[in-house]
């Protein structure tokens, strides 16, 4: 069996040192897990003046946050109308505000701080493949125009030539995203939290949460110790069984990625402004050129481990159809990872007991949403006000069947890739 890629192979770790360390037995805030979520946050409450301590399971970059597609995408899956109904005026409006700006949170980080991260906020393209999806772009690019945003309609001939992709029938360019090196940046986000302050310690996850008293005793694989007084988990798809009904309460999936070989110079008008890529279909295909020239294009994949090539062998055919002329490249690097879904589609924030806090469910937009929610949740973490949230603290509940429902969410990807190919 083939083993999971430990980063993506095409983004580089920038050069500067992370200082690893425990800074004490008894903090503020432990955070588990050093992706977007638990380092930006361990980021703002250790300027805010909490001691912090992130702890993690692996290498820095192992999860989500390094094996990602670098597409920083502004807003949720729904837009500001369906959230104004779903939560009312003023949550609807702060939560449509607040994922409006969650792009610029990223790159406003990346420029304040000189982050030696590889970036262009280029836009992205929700490109339309059937005149269904041209009236679903219409009415996205209505109601983001109305909160101000910049955005547009692309009509067939543009978004041919923005993209050089073939069959597609326009889409939607928002100007507020656009890419990042993601491995650099959670690398970044890491360095950073612990020149502020916060401790880290790697290849040592945590084994045991236990209350104690007002506050919490974590305990690591090693066998150390440490009291918190607040524990933020940031594990999202890669949670298991240490906070009771959590894993239960999500469906991860297993993203695939495919990296040519670099473009030559005649392919210059595959996405010349570089501008990043999500199609309509049911079953999404994503991609972007990386830094150094490649085609990645990435969608989902089995949800079991790969076995062998022939488990991305969807994502070369989808290569192939959008780009006919990337037939004879070869295929230099192939990776996955997981990404963590709720029944709603909505990132869902959990605190089960007091102190305990959680969120969970990116959707596939963690890179803007994870690192945004750092500033909020630490303020939170800090004097425990629910009107800094962007999110409603909601209940932690199970998926009804959860054991049979990712066996179902494998049936449903397998029917929508075959409507997806007889849409074509």
């Amino acid at each position: 069996m083939l083993r999971q890629s430990m980063v993506s192979p095409v983004w580089r770790r920038p050069s500067s040192s992370i200082v690893c360390r425990f800074a004490d037995t008894d903090v503020d805030l432990v955070a588990i897990g050093a992706g977007y979520q638990g380092l930006s946050t361990a980021l703002y409450a250790a300027r805010a003046g909490l001691s912090v301590q992130v702890i993690e399971a692996g290498e820095i970059g192992a999860g989500a946050s390094g094996l990602n597609g670098g597409q920083v995408i502004p807003g949720l899956k729904q837009d500001p109308e369906t959230l104004l109904a779903l939560f009312g005026a003023d949550l609807g409006e702060r939560l449509t505000k607040f994922s409006s700006e969650t792009a610029d949170a990223v790159f406003n980080l990346i420029a304040s701080e000189g982050l030696d991260v590889e970036h262009a906020r280029t836009g992205w393209i929700q490109a339309a493949h059937t005149e269904t999806a041209m009236v679903a772009a219409v009415r996205r690019n209505r109601q983001w125009r109305a909160q101000g945003a910049d955005v547009a309609l692309l009509n067939q001939a543009e978004v041919g030539l923005l993209t050089g992709a073939d069959g597609y029938r326009g889409g939607f360019l928002d100007r507020r995203a656009g890419v990042v090196n993601p491995l650099a940046l959670v690398h970044e986000l890491a360095r950073i939290a612990t020149e502020a302050g916060a401790g880290l310690v790697l290849k040592d996850g945590v084994a045991s949460l236990r209350k104690v008293g007002a506050g919490w005793e974590v305990t690591t694989a090693t066998g150390r110790s440490i009291r918190a007084r607040k524990v933020l988990v940031a594990t999202n798809a890669y949670s298991d069984a240490l906070v009771p009904k959590l894993a239960e309460s999500l469906v991860w999936l297993h993203s695939f990625q495919i990296a040519t070989e670099p473009l030559p110079a005649e392919l210059d008008f595959i996405l010349p402004g570089g501008q990043a890529v999500s199609d309509s279909r049911r079953v999404v295909v994503y991609y972007r050129r990386s830094p150094d020239g490649r085609l990645v294009l990435g969608g989902r994949g089995p949800m079991r481990e790969p076995r062998s090539v022939e488990d991305w062998a969807h994502l070369e055919r989808a290569l192939h159809r959008l780009f006919p002329m990337l037939a004879s490249l070869r295929i230099e690097h192939r990776w996955f990872g997981r990404v963590a879904m709720t029944p709603d589609h909505l990132p869902h924030l959990h605190e089960p007991e007091p102190g305990l806090v959680m969120v969970t469910g990116c959707q596939g937009r963690g890179i803007g949403l994870m690192t945004a929610l750092g500033a909020p949740l630490a303020r939170y973490l800090a004097d425990g006000d629910p009107d800094v949230l962007p999110l409603p603290i909601t209940p932690l509940r199970r998926i009804p069947l959860h054991r049979f429902r990712r066996l179902g969410v494998a049936a449903h990807i397998a029917w929508y890739r075959l409507l997806d190919g007889l849409e074509r």
